[in-house]
């Protein structure tokens, strides 16, 4: 072409002018609404405009959109890249809303025979306040972040038949290994006899037996004592209370909370975390057999308190009444948060992408809102009211049911207030119980939710530059969150 006989340079420089031009007229297509997109050089790049306003209950870094498109307009091949403009505040959690694009479990046989290992790349172009160089600090925390939601999400897509408890207590091992950290494992007729009814009566029936696991980390010059409790119920049948054919399928996922908890205790251990941090693991899986828990039993929880099963289908505060018990009396917590899959009904309650909070701190509750808006792992607050909810767990030969009386009364308040009862509503310390139930799963797909949440939550525990930047608990929290209110405002692009 007579191109070719011109002068190289001139010839770059029209090239140059060409592909700015085309990013130009690419830009002024886009029109987001909540969100846009634009294919580029033959589908080879794609440029997606984010949502330039969001409400007050999402986040402004509008995490569920940038996952959305990116697993919609990601061109296809082997090695990919991926540009993210966003202002620092928002990179935490841009990079855990990336990292839920690409899931780790498949058992699809063409994955296994595909020779080359697919790759991609994730660049930070940082704008608006505090634009400057993203620090090598900075990339770790966000690897060691998104490593954490991609290994919780991996666990709750893993079916029953390989992630059983044995398997469960490996995945802790492996974590325990490569922090340093031997874990403590209580199992089977141990738990009997140790009195964690809780635990052992939901899991007895099935072929693996259920435990309790505590990784547990305490560096010199901690100041408080602070237990993430994670409900680990590796399959739900319902037990004898059983599941039809429709809601059975996806119960899987009753590990959500146990996942998030380990995925989030690695990454925040990896970062420096200067309090005493204990991860408390409970596991069993709810099946059905002739050692299966029947309603109309009664077991002695860990608290010391008597419960009659009325339904067997509510097990997962029973094993988190033990989970709490323990840290609590053993452990010695000041703060204790337990996260789970608990109810159906928070999804009724708080809806798909909003995770439940109740917490006994007021604190504490505009805390979890507040991480939720900056990490993308979005919270809503629910009842606590335990003077007027309570109530339905009344029981004339124990001292309460695990069910309610009627479900028509803010069941997911009276789920989590079940919780607190082993514990004690005037206990000083501070409880936070957060139901993820419905924000656990998009579509057939596990999130990985709640590893972001706990990170941001707990930030101002860690020796992180970002996790403290994206805390709720501090000082500047009013003068972040006025800078976060204004730069929501700016157009992203991804």
């Amino acid at each position: 072409m007579g191109v070719a006989r011109g002068n190289r340079g001139e010839y770059q420089q029209a090239l140059e002018q060409s592909g700015c031009w085309l990013w130009q007229a690419a830009l002024s297509t886009l029109n987001p609404n909540p969100t846009d997109s634009c294919p580029l050089y033959l589908n080879y790049a794609t440029v997606a405009a984010l949502p330039s306003r969001v409400s007050r209950h999402n986040s402004p870094s509008a995490a569920h959109f940038v996952t959305r498109l990116v697993r919609t307009c990601l061109p296809p091949g082997t090695h990919r890249c991926i540009l993210m403009v966003c202002e620092r505040s928002d990179a935490f959690a841009s990079a855990c809303a990336l990292a839920r694009a690409f899931p780790l479990f498949t058992h699809r046989s063409g994955a296994a025979r595909r020779a080359d290992k697919k790759t991609v790349t994730v660049e930070f172009f940082l704008v608006g306040q505090d634009n400057g160089p993203v620090e090598v600090s900075t990339l770790q925390c966000l690897a060691n972040a998104t490593e954490g939601v991609r290994l919780a999400a991996r666990i709750v897509d893993t079916p029953c038949n390989e992630m059983n408890t044995d398997t469960f207590l490996e995945e802790i091992k492996k974590v325990g290994k490569d922090l340093g950290i031997t874990p403590t494992i209580i199992r089977d007729e141990e738990l009997k006899t140790r009195g964690f009814g809780g635990i052992y009566g939901v899991g007895k029936a099935a072929l693996h037996p259920p435990a309790l696991a505590v990784l547990s980390h305490t560096p010199e010059g901690a100041t408080q004592t602070i237990a993430w409790v994670g409900k680990g119920i590796v399959y739900d049948t319902g037990g004898l209370s059983i599941k039809g054919k429709t809601t059975m399928p996806g119960m899987k996922r009753d590990c959500g909370g146990a996942a998030a908890v380990l995925g989030a205790f690695r990454a925040a251990i990896k970062q420096g975390f200067k309090d005493n941090l204990h991860a408390v693991f409970c596991l069993a899986e709810n099946s059905v057999g002739p050692n299966a828990t029947r309603p109309d039993d009664i077991h002695l929880l860990y608290s010391g308190k008597t419960v009659e099963i009325n339904n067997t289908d509510a097990e997962g505060r029973l094993v988190l009444a033990d989970g709490v018990s323990y840290a609590c009396k053993d452990l010695g917590a000041d703060i204790i948060l337990d996260v789970a899959t608990l109810t159906g009904a928070q999804g009724i309650a708080t809806g798909k992408y909003h995770a439940a909070v109740l917490t006994n701190s007021a604190e504490w509750e505009a805390a979890c809102v507040k991480a939720g808006r900056r990490c993308g792992d979005l919270v809503h607050p629910l009842v606590y009211c335990p003077e007027l909810h309570f109530s339905e767990f009344t029981s004339a030969v124990a001292d309460m049911k695990n069910s309610v009386a009627d479900r028509d009364n803010s069941p997911s308040s009276c789920a989590g207030l079940f919780i607190a009862s082993h514990i004690g509503f005037d206990w000083p310390g501070v409880w936070v119980h957060l139901d993820i139930a419905a924000p656990v799963h998009a579509g057939e797909r596990a999130t990985g939710f709640g590893v972001a949440l706990l990170l941001a939550l707990f930030g101002r525990a860690s020796e992180d530059p970002l996790l403290n930047l994206v805390s709720p608990l501090g000082c500047d929290v009013d003068a972040q969150e006025g800078d976060m209110e204004r730069d929501s405002k700016r157009r992203r692009l991804v």
